[in-house]
């Protein structure tokens, strides 16, 4: 008996009765149910996330900054709403409470009354940290807790992003204002430095200056001490001169007034000359006449007298002229007694005043010198003000220069960038698309495995019949597996529709991810084949147990990794965690030659299970024992 009438026999056993024939097809759906539906139901739930309800609890107050409200609890609620990345019930907090106890919501986020106050407390003396309320409930839903986390830290990172930017753009303004205030603050140690230059010239001029007034008023000090000592006995000396004055001015009024009375005679006696003459020539004429006398000699006679009448005039007119001297010697010195008694009166005033001068001059000079020395001093030292000021002048600039010139826009930019400096920016090598799409390949090589045990419970390992009647070990060994091996391609043909066309996946390399399915599900075949040629219903049962361990260490979920490390090292060894390899890489676009590798692998597995398969062949082949003979434990 060849190969192909084999198969063709155990096809036409498995089609006798029309139960055989609807127990091998649900039996060949099997896989296609696995995969098919438990990929559409994990097609992709990232996408309808929207529909899972959630609490928002908004107690937030709110706060007052600088005379403006703000409350960032609606706000956040808002964006939160608007987004709709959640089915969000804005309730209350009894409410949400009721609803997640309930299992109406999946969990809750709130946000409390001290939300808005917390978030701008940086800039305070309490500076405390904002919190968001997450409230779950594992008892509705496990994954809906995990996805909840995720949410509250995409909240979180919005929020945070948010209060950054408001307190960059805050401290970008306060920086350029600080750059303006710079700006002027190097301008006025410029000017500073200007003046101090100019301060210090005068400075130097006023330092030769207070040594000239510093030796002036040491010679004025020296002068009127002299002049202090000279006048010490002016006070005596002037009252002696004032009485000394008085004296000769009232001799000289008595002399005035004895002039006065001379002057009064003179003026008499010059009066009564005309008629004293008159008087005489009446006289001499009358001698003339009688003979007493000549003419000539009473001539002669009035003209001495006319000498003596014309001498007494004379002698009143200086009499009359120096009884006038005499009242203005009189009238002078009486003045010249005054101002001396005047005098002698200030005298003491002046004396005393000299001495305060004196005295202030010696203060004076003792205040010169330190004036001179302070001036010199404030010369040495106005250089290095001036020297300071300009690199204050030039630190400041250079310090205006390093802050940016910005504007209200680039600040508000620069605000934002600083908020939310990174982003993120994928360069995928290879992109599943969706989340059902990632998890293919896993439930793929599975739902293989699946099919081909399931078949294993009505297919023959291997025919009684051939073993009796041929003695060809590989033959025999052929027949039992290409019969499962052929009716797995086929599910897998009818699995590959539902995962490209029904589901839509994107599948890069149709071909060879077929071509790797129709290979992982043959190795199978070889490996359950084997199991069973030398086990029997128990080796049946050992593919179940394989196929739990291959689960867990095949790596479709979490990276494998992830696992401990005993199971991490059956994931280098066992077959599924290779064809789930490589049909990643085949379906998402990846590296071919891994998937190749991959390929090899699991036909090493097939042709080492088909080896070991054929070795039990042809132990039964030539070795009966009672235990060929005893009913299967199972089935």
């Amino acid at each position: 008996m060849k190969i192909p009438a084999m198969i063709v026999a155990e096809l036409r056993r498995l089609t006798s009765s029309r139960m055989a024939v609807i127990a091998l097809i649900a039996l060949m759906t099997v896989p296609l149910l696995y995969g098919g539906l438990y990929l559409w139901a994990n097609q992709d739930p990232y996408a309808k996330l929207d529909q899972v309800p959630v609490a928002l609890v908004v107690d937030d107050a709110g706060t007052t900054t600088n005379g403006e409200y703000t409350n960032f609890g609606d706000e956040v609620a808002g964006q939160l709403q608007h987004d709709g990345s959640f089915q969000w019930h804005r309730v209350s907090a009894a409410s949400a409470a009721h609803g997640i106890d309930k299992a109406t919501y999946d969990f809750s986020v709130t946000l409390p009354a001290d939300f808005s106050a917390a978030l701008t407390s940086s800039s305070g003396a309490n500076p405390h940290q904002a919190r968001v309320l997450l409230t779950t409930n594992d008892a509705n839903s496990y994954l809906s807790t995990t996805i909840g986390k995720q949410a509250i830290e995409t909240i979180r990172s919005s929020i945070v992003k948010k209060v950054n930017e408001q307190a960059a753009g805050q401290f970008l303004a306060s920086l350029a204002t600080i750059r303006t205030s710079l700006t002027d603050a190097a301008s006025g140690a410029s000017q500073l430095a200007d003046g101090a230059a100019t301060a210090s010239e005068g400075a130097t001029r006023l330092a030769d200056g207070t040594a000239q007034l510093s030796s002036g008023a040491t010679d004025l000090n020296a002068g009127l001490a002299t002049l202090q000592g000279a006048t010490a006995s002016l006070p005596a000396q002037t009252r002696q001169l004032a009485d000394g004055a008085r004296q000769v001015a009232n001799g000289n009024a008595t002399v005035a007034s004895l002039g006065q009375q001379v002057a009064g005679a003179a003026a008499d006696a010059a009066a009564a000359v005309p008629a004293a003459r008159a008087d005489i020539a009446a006289q001499l004429d009358a001698l003339v006449t009688s003979g007493g006398l000549t003419r000539a000699q009473a001539d002669a006679i009035l003209a001495r007298l006319d000498t003596l009448g014309g001498a007494v005039v004379t002698g009143n007119q200086t009499a009359q002229s120096a009884a006038g001297q005499l009242d203005r010697l009189s009238s002078g010195s009486a003045q010249v007694a005054a101002g001396a008694e005047k005098l002698a009166d200030a005298s003491p005033q002046l004396a005393s005043g000299i001495a305060s001068a004196a005295s202030g001059a010696q203060s004076l000079a003792s205040g010169a010198a330190t004036v001179n020395d302070g001036a010199h001093t404030l010369a040495a030292g106005l250089p290095a003000l001036r020297d300071g000021a300009d690199e204050l002048a030039s630190g400041l600039a250079s310090g205006a220069d390093r802050i940016p010139t910005t504007t209200a826009a680039s600040r508000h930019m620069q605000a934002a960038n600083i908020a939310d400096p990174v982003a993120i920016k994928t360069s995928a090598v290879t992109n599943a698309g969706t989340y059902g799409a990632g998890l293919a390949p896993f439930f793929v090589a599975l739902a293989a495995w699946i099919g081909i045990y399931a078949l294993f419970l009505i297919v023959k390992p291997v025919s009684r019949r051939a073993i009796t009647a041929l003695h060809s070990p590989l033959k025999v060994t052929l027949a039992g597996w290409l019969t499962p091996g052929l009716l797995g391609a086929v599910q897998m043909i009818g699995l590959f529709a539902i995962v490209a066309g029904w589901l839509g996946f994107g599948v890069q390399n149709p071909l060879g991810t077929y071509a790797l399915m129709a290979l992982a599900s043959v190795s199978y075949a070889a490996i359950i084949l084997a199991l069973n040629v030398w086990l029997g219903s128990v080796g049946q049962f050992l593919g179940l147990v394989l196929m739990v361990l291959q689960l867990v260490t095949a790596g479709g979920t979490f990276p494998w990794q992830t696992l401990p490390a005993p199971l991490a090292a059956l994931h280098h060894v066992l077959p599924m965690s290779f064809v789930v390899d490589g049909l990643r890489q085949l379906m998402y676009g990846g590296n071919v030659s891994f998937a190749w590798t991959d390929a090899g692998v699991i036909a090493a597995w097939g042709l080492g299970a088909l080896v070991v398969a054929a070795v039990g062949v042809l132990r039964m082949t030539h070795f009966r024992t009672l235990r060929d003979l005893e009913p299967s434990l199972i089935g």
